[in-house]
């Protein structure tokens, strides 16, 4: 890599690729991986276990001061209490993987006071990095990632993710794919939702949109696309996407297309299958711990921020008639 990287993206990649290292050995025969349901279509194997110990032993060899919000074990480890937290996922596309269906990636992301501010995407598979700073850009390998110049809607290719968990609104979602369906070139669904907004940072995609999806899925990718030039929110087009398992993401002019389309089908997932279908009861606990931390940090950095705003200086305009009446009053009442 050509360009200095941060210490703490550095260390990020360090981990994304040993995670990867572990992938790639159990790829080269998946038939023999244990496989387990964390529920209906959820599943997890060894290798999500051995890569997520990998990623978080290097990271908290680096920082052992810093927290943890991962995928298959919450917050077991780390600091609760930092206001730097790793969100990780340490293979996010299980089920394409345990089939040998070669998309799937490593998401780490460090955010600060609820803020993402570095972030590695890593396909194994492909050994394609991405991997972005804020306010530094996002990258592929060594290329500078921007978005796409597509403005129309009719000629775009969109990205998205069918519902697959217990508690999902499949014929809702139908509606929404239906509606996006008719208005663009083509819709994609690969699985890995990571990859997904990577490639809607370097180009190969306009625009993504997708429900219940959760930090570890979004909050790298969501960074990419916001240095390469794009934009991403919930489907009302607000920030707050990373708490509201839906997102939605583009080019500038696409994005506000998608936005526009989506809205009457914001938040149709109800925050209880957050315990319900996502992972284990415990864990599940304890991402929405994490989740209401990130909340918290991110309120408070807002509220520090507007206090050291320094406040506008108003000026009264006095008028020459003013002036006079002022100085008539005061001559009257001024003692002889």
């Amino acid at each position: 890599m050509s360009q200095a990287l941060h210490p703490m993206l550095n260390i990020a990649i360090k981990a994304a690729r040993a995670a990867g290292a572990i992938i790639n050995r159990a790829a080269l025969d998946v038939e023999r991986l244990q496989v387990s349901s964390k529920s209906h279509n959820d599943f997890v194997t060894e290798v999500d276990l051995a890569a997520e110990a990998a990623i978080i032993d290097t990271i908290l060899g680096a920082y052992p001061t810093h927290g943890i919000l991962a995928e298959e074990s919450g917050r077991e480890r780390g600091n609760k209490t930092s206001e730097f937290v790793w969100i990780i996922d340490p293979l996010d596309g299980t089920t394409n993987f345990i089939h040998g269906f070669p998309v799937y990636a490593v998401s780490i992301a460090l955010a600060w006071r609820g803020q993402v501010q570095q972030a590695v995407v890593y396909d194994p598979a492909r050994n394609d990095l991405f991997y972005a700073s804020r306010g530094k850009g996002a990258y592929l390998n060594d290329r500078r990632l921007r978005v796409s110049k597509r403005t129309r809607m009719l000629d775009s290719l969109i990205g998205t993710g069918f519902p697959f968990r217990k508690g999902d609104n499949f014929q809702r979602y139908m509606k929404m794919f239906e509606e996006v369906m008719v208005q663009c070139a083509g819709l994609r669904r690969p699985g890995a939702a990571s990859l997904d907004l990577c490639y809607v940072a370097a180009g190969f995609y306009d625009g993504f949109f997708e429900t219940g999806l959760s930090p570890w899925d979004i909050a790298a990718g969501s960074l990419m696309i916001t240095e390469a030039g794009g934009l991403v929110g919930n489907f009302t087009g607000e920030a707050d996407f990373l708490f509201q398992r839906e997102i939605v993401a583009g080019t500038p002019r696409i994005y506000g297309q998608l936005v526009k389309t989506l809205e009457p089908y914001s938040r149709v997932i109800a925050d209880a299958a957050l315990a319900d279908g996502i992972q284990g009861e415990a864990s599940a606990d304890a991402s929405e711990e994490v989740v209401a931390a990130l909340q918290s940090a991110e309120a408070t950095a807002q509220d520090e921020a507007q206090a050291e705003e320094p406040k506008p200086v108003t000026r009264k305009r006095i008028t020459a008639a003013a002036k006079a009446a002022e100085s008539g009053k005061r001559g009257g009442d001024a003692p002889f």
